[in-house]
């Protein structure tokens, strides 16, 4: 194996961050490496915005303003200060194309891995990373409110900061469970 495998091996999510946040220089790597991802078409399917600061607390407010009548106080509050649990939020936008040869979801694939590899960049830099969703990721009035189009999606929320306390190793599966051979 490699130093590459050997880290990939050793990435986690890191749900306890605290600041600083990556700076610019380390943002403008690690975007550089979420551009090499497999990209069929070379349509680059997606895109990102950096929030961070006070729009942290306004992303919050957006979250909790959005959710629907059924809220309570309780689950509003959450929302509030879910965007405040890392010193930077980077939203992953799936931005697929109209292309006669390349469907939609095989963009979709493409923006998720462009993601991974800004996350595993990101983590390279010693900075730690959690990818959320929940559901303002799928809430229409948060994506307008975002700027998205019609045809993007949000694909995640990704936390960023440095790592407050290392958590506890996760089992991982062995690959005997997931992988067979065909035909058998």
């Amino acid at each position: 194996m490699t130093a590459i495998s050997d880290f990939i091996l050793g990435r986690s999510s890191e749900p306890r961050l605290q600041a600083p946040a990556p700076g610019p220089g380390v943002l403008a790597r690690a975007f550089a490496c979420a551009a090499r991802a497999p990209d069929h078409g070379l349509l680059r399917p997606w895109r990102y915005l950096v929030v961070e600061g006070e729009g942290l607390e306004r992303l919050g407010d957006l979250f909790a303003d959005t959710y629907g009548p059924e809220a309570d106080e309780k689950i509003l509050a959450k929302l509030r200060k879910s965007p405040l649990r890392a010193p930077m939020v980077i939203i992953a936008i799936a931005s697929p194309v109209e292309h006669p040869k390349i469907p939609a979801h095989e963009q979709v694939l493409s923006a998720a891995a462009s993601t991974t590899l800004l996350e595993l960049a990101l983590q390279d830099a010693g900075f730690g990373v959690m990818w959320r969703t929940g559901s303002p990721a799928y809430n229409p009035a948060v994506t307008e409110a975002l700027g998205l189009s019609k045809q993007e999606s949000v694909i995640g929320f990704i936390y960023t900061g440095s790592v407050i306390s290392a958590k506890p190793a996760v089992p991982r599966l062995e690959p005997t469970v997931f992988v067979s051979r065909w035909p058998q």
